[in-house]
């Protein structure tokens, strides 16, 4: 019976177990066994209430079982309370990502990046995101992650890799939820459709493609 977790020895375990517990000790442990089967109850009762909430997102729900590293219900449920099922509110894939917080800042000076920090926005579904990543990477039903994650950890290291494999698949959580398709290999890095109702002024059009890596040559000789 003894917990995986526990560091002491057997031996130690026995000799602290030898003794009586007095009147008292022993009333209180009644009272904190009884405290934690009334916790576990209401964490039932909890779960409960919200299967019963999500019931009308049932198919959406299944489509989110298809994703790498999410295995239970109650997972798809926490990131559709976070996301919605629409995803008409965001305009692409990239913008869910940087709502959730998991591309890195812009964060630029005279060409140079200062830092390639993730923001601290998504504090509720990053973390539950990063969770479900390191699941994947850890999965041999998915051998394009899990390869793409030990490329990345060999250049950039794991928390970087890391937060690359949860951007991957919040694209495919994104391209799912839009085309109500379960998951494929190709949806994570399948390439967003141009923003809609998005104007640029030729000095910001300019000043994109420059951030690209592309020159400017000016074929006009008078100018």
């Amino acid at each position: 019976m003894l917990d995986k977790r526990c560091k002491a020895t057997i031996e130690e375990v026995k000799v602290a177990l030898e003794g009586e517990l007095s009147y008292a000790q022993a009333e209180k442990l009644k009272l904190i066994r009884k405290h934690m089967e009334s916790l576990d109850s209401l964490k039932d009762t909890l779960k409960d209430l919200i299967f019963r909430l999500a019931e009308k997102y049932q198919p959406k729900i299944k489509l989110l079982l298809t994703v790498p590293g999410i295995r239970s219900e109650l997972t798809a449920i926490r990131i559709i309370a976070e996301i919605g099922t629409d995803m008409s509110v965001f305009e692409t894939a990239k913008q869910l990502c940087s709502w959730a917080g998991v591309t890195p800042q812009n964060n630029e000076s005279a060409g140079k990046k200062k830092t390639t920090r993730i923001s601290r926005a998504g504090v509720y579904l990053k973390p539950l995101l990063v969770q479900i990543a390191l699941a994947a990477t850890k999965s041999q039903k998915y051998p394009e992650i899990r390869d793409k994650y030990q490329t990345l950890k060999k250049r950039r290291g794991h928390k970087k890799a890391i937060i690359a494999i949860t951007r991957r698949l919040l694209i495919a959580i994104w391209h799912i939820l839009s085309k109500n398709e379960p998951y494929n290999a190709e949806l994570y890095h399948k390439a967003d459709k141009p923003p809609a109702n998005r104007m640029l002024t030729p000095e910001l059009a300019l000043a994109l493609l420059r951030s690209k890596g592309y020159q400017i040559i000016d074929t006009d000789p008078a100018a």
